[in-house]
């Protein structure tokens, strides 16, 4: 069950959405708006026409049955049915014509909206409203994670001018935290305020005893598994990691740059800077991630512990609590003293950094700064049902690998601790890191290895 909001509620979630992608689209120029052809981004000028469109056809359309504002509008910027490596070729909309389409769009999505700005919002628009301005929010991060692989300028967002660039200093935090085995609900269980369909429903899982890190992998020690060869070694690697590594001729991060003299620089968006050692290694995929695993003697945690670390508490007789909090530190929304989200910092933090965020086992950035790949696949949940955008989760169950904790391009208002964020193995451009777990000695403990 969704919860029920206000009318203005829902407008004020549209125009947050919408500032934010015009902050990160108006500061660009019609060349990069459309940018080179690349397997892993899309032209920004029809992204945003996408995003506009979505919020057209799921809502104004679908849902009210309203005709379209533009009688091509399906024919350019449909993802399912415009496949990616077209859009470029596409008649797009001018720069002009696709803010005036997206404003138009939004005036509609006010107006449709019955009663005053205060009434409450019906069940069936509390949830589609914010779906598309989540949607919206994923977008947004996409937009920025485009600008670093294109090396446009760090965006300027307003967001960040009152930001206390201290908040992401804090050094490292080395060390595991331990935590107990016991049975854990998975997932959501409907108390949430929103909820995305693949995180239903909560189910019960069986926890056997771990042993977390207490905060991601650094540069620094992704930087001693590059200087031991670990991307010449062979026997560190998958058969299809492997293969990947030798097609893309990957020897270290794809950002990171020798600068001759036994030092790591950092393509930082347009910027060339020293590599900061503390802060979390950040756009590697999950092939690179199960190599640092194996070269480290460690492994990437299950989505089951991950979810456990970052949500879960101690019952106080030396097992876990029934409860769960719906973020780290609990249930109270985050600020900016609590998690690196929303773009505030223009970048990561340093893994100490954010001590109020610490889950109650310890754990520190369980959310923000970097997405946390997984060992698990993006599986469904028993008893999924799609929700309204069924191409949301259902046709890439099976494809992708699990990521957890949200990036600091982030918006806050969408990740909790039960959010799944799912992409292929070999993806780099996106805000992706991993924090690790101790190997286990399954046998002597008497438990199937997995």
């Amino acid at each position: 069950m969704t919860e029920i909001v206000s009318n203005q509620y829902l407008i004020d979630s549209l125009k947050l959405g919408r500032a934010r992608s015009l902050e990160l689209f108006n500061s660009l120029d019609d060349e990069q708006i459309i940018g080179p052809r690349l397997g892993i981004v899309n032209p920004l000028l029809w992204e945003v026409g996408h995003v506009a469109w979505f919020y057209e056809q799921f809502i104004l359309r679908m849902l009210y049955g309203e005709r379209p504002l533009l009688n091509n509008g399906d024919d350019l910027y449909d993802s399912i049915a415009v496949i990616h490596g077209i859009r470029w070729d596409l008649p797009l909309l001018d720069r002009r014509r696709c803010l005036q389409y997206m404003q138009d769009v939004e005036d509609r999505l006010a107006e449709r909206l019955p009663g005053n700005a205060n009434d409450q919002a019906s069940e069936q628009d509390s949830f589609i409203y914010q779906f598309a301005a989540f949607h919206e929010d994923m977008h947004t991060e996409a937009y920025t994670y485009t600008r670093q692989t294109l090396e446009y300028p760090k965006p300027d967002l307003a967001v960040a001018a009152d930001f206390d660039a201290v908040r992401l200093d804090g050094g490292p935090l080395p060390g595991d935290v331990e935590i107990p085995g016991g049975t854990f609900r998975l997932g959501s269980d409907g108390t949430e305020p929103f909820l995305f369909d693949n995180e239903k429903w909560s189910h019960v899982q069986t926890v056997y005893p771990f042993q977390i890190a207490r905060a991601p992998v650094t540069n620094a020690e992704f930087a001693a598994f590059v200087a031991d060869d670990g991307y010449q070694r062979r026997d560190l690697w998958r058969d299809v990691g492997w293969g990947w590594k030798m097609e893309a001729e990957a020897e270290h991060p794809i950002y990171w740059v020798a600068d001759g003299q036994n030092n790591w620089k950092l393509r930082d968006f347009d910027q060339l800077i020293d590599l900061p050692p503390h802060k979390p290694v950040i756009h590697v995929n999950w092939y690179e991630a199960h190599a640092f695993c194996k070269w480290a003697g460690r492994r990437l945690p299950t989505e089951l512990e991950w979810e456990v670390a970052a949500a879960g508490e101690p019952d106080g007789n030396g097992g876990i609590a029934p409860t769960k909090r719906r973020y780290p530190w609990g249930d109270a929304p985050e600020t900016d003293s609590r998690a690196n989200l929303d773009a505030r910092g223009l970048g990561t933090a340093d893994v100490g950094a954010y001590p109020e965020g610490d889950s109650a086992w310890g754990c520190r950035q369980m959310l923000g700064n970097v997405w946390e790949w997984t060992s698990s696949q993006f599986d469904p949940y028993p008893g999924f049902k799609a929700d309204a955008y069924q191409e949301y989760s259902e046709p890439v169950f099976g494809t992708r690998k699990v990521l957890r904790g949200g990036a600091w391009a982030t918006r806050g208002r969408m990740v909790t601790n039960m959010y799944r964020n799912y992409f292929t193995h070999e993806r780099r451009d996106v805000f992706g890191g991993f924090r690790t777990c101790a190997e286990q000695d399954w046998e002597n403990m008497g438990l199937p290895k997995r």
